[in-house]
């Protein structure tokens, strides 16, 4: 078998994997007893092919879909309000979150509390989970390979009122079904192919290094950064090379896997940087992940060895494996700096506070104070590597 065989997969939800196979979005409607999908998506990616296709798809095989695009690159918790509207004024029954990570925890906040009275924000992972069932049936398609958010209910919503993003969940909550169709990725513009593709490599970094035993995990991780270490620069210089756009999306999805472990700073800081500065989730999180390691060094020396083997690295220290990732920003023209992302606070520190709150800084690999964190915002400011 090639990279580029059709397969199904089981775990962690069932997936559909292989060159064009959005065409079986149908029948997985079907299945689900679907005749009124509702397809969500951000207003970045509304009038992009895949999106027109997936409508038509669904038109041509006697369904009766919807589209719900008033998605912002940040989603909010308003948004996700307007999505429910959508799709209970509708008479939807179920939905479809196509596009990048943005879609994706769209369509999974209305899946959550679509048809039901409970707040969105009863949904916090920090709250005891709300004893409800019944979800609205969620089919994640993701068309860039980073998010990694299509196997899991988790989504990252922007509250409006505290300017913060808060992770909502429930444990009876998953996709129904996901599809990885590399044929969605492919043509992305070169800076999205390398921000996206970031995230997913942050990712697989910092859930490999929570210190948490948790073996499958990290064999998702590592084999994550096996297939997006050679993929991520060749997607990035040949956006129409089908292998390692195919090798990219697998890569995000072990990722996505591979971070029930949990995650660290970089996503801490990022979360909150994206809150109040609406900045690119993949992209900050590039910009922040040297600083981050600098800082985590030494709780992380061990750990460098396996990621390092696994990207074929030929040096397997600290000193190696982060010479390695300033050289690949560097590559892939990630900016050196939070100052080139219009982020440039003259006092970090509310950021800080709001980051040290996150469940990711919980599971970062060193204990870190609200002044480490802002040490750590200040460092990645003006030239983080």
């Amino acid at each position: 078998m090639t990279i580029l065989d059709a397969v199904d997969w089981t775990f962690p939800v069932p997936i559909r994997y292989g060159p064009g196979r959005l065409a079986e979005l149908p029948e997985i409607c079907r299945k689900a007893a679907s005749t009124r999908p509702l397809v969500v998506t951000d207003r970045g990616s509304q009038d992009l092919p895949f999106v027109e296709r997936a409508l038509a798809l669904l038109t041509d095989a006697g369904l009766h879909p919807a589209l719900f695009a008033e998605v912002s690159p940040n989603p909010t918790d308003r948004e996700a309000l307007a999505g429910k509207a959508a799709f209970e004024a509708g008479g939807h029954d179920l939905i479809v979150g196509l596009g990048g990570g943005s879609g994706l925890d769209a369509a999974k906040a209305i899946s959550l509390i679509a048809g039901r009275d409970t707040p969105l924000w009863d949904f916090d992972f920090d709250k005891p989970a709300p004893a409800e069932a019944g979800f609205a049936p969620l089919i994640c398609v993701p068309t860039t390979a980073g998010t990694g958010a299509e196997t899991e209910s988790s989504a990252m919503i922007t509250d409006t009122g505290r300017e913060i993003k808060g992770c909502i969940w429930h444990p009876g909550h998953k996709p129904a079904a996901a599809i990885l169709d590399p044929e969605l990725t492919l043509g992305l513009p070169r800076n999205l192919t390398a921000w996206t593709g970031c995230d997913a490599l942050v990712h697989a970094i910092e859930a490999y290094c929570v210190p948490m035993f948790h073996p499958m995990c990290d064999g998702a991780a590592l084999e994550a950064l096996r297939l997006i270490g050679p993929a991520l620069p060749r997607a990035v210089a040949r956006p129409d090379d089908l292998e390692s756009r195919a090798a990219m999306l697998v890569g995000s999805c072990l990722a996505g896997v591979s971070f029930l472990k949990g995650l660290g700073l970089v996503h801490a800081i990022s979360h909150m940087v994206g809150a109040e500065y609406d900045t690119h989730h993949g992209l900050t999180n590039a910009v922040l992940l040297p600083a981050v390691l600098r800082f985590n060094a030494p709780a992380i020396e061990r750990h460098c060895l396996p990621m390092s083997q696994a990207l074929g690295l030929e040096s397997t220290d600290f000193d190696g494996f982060y010479a390695h990732i300033r050289t690949l920003l560097d590559d892939l023209d990630i900016p050196a700096g939070l100052s080139a992302l219009g982020v440039a606070p003259d006092d970090p520190s509310g950021l800080a506070e709001k980051a040290s709150r996150d469940p990711a800084a919980g599971t970062n690999p060193r204990k870190a104070s609200v002044g480490d964190i802002a040490a750590i915002i200040r460092a990645a400011g003006e030239s983080g590597r």
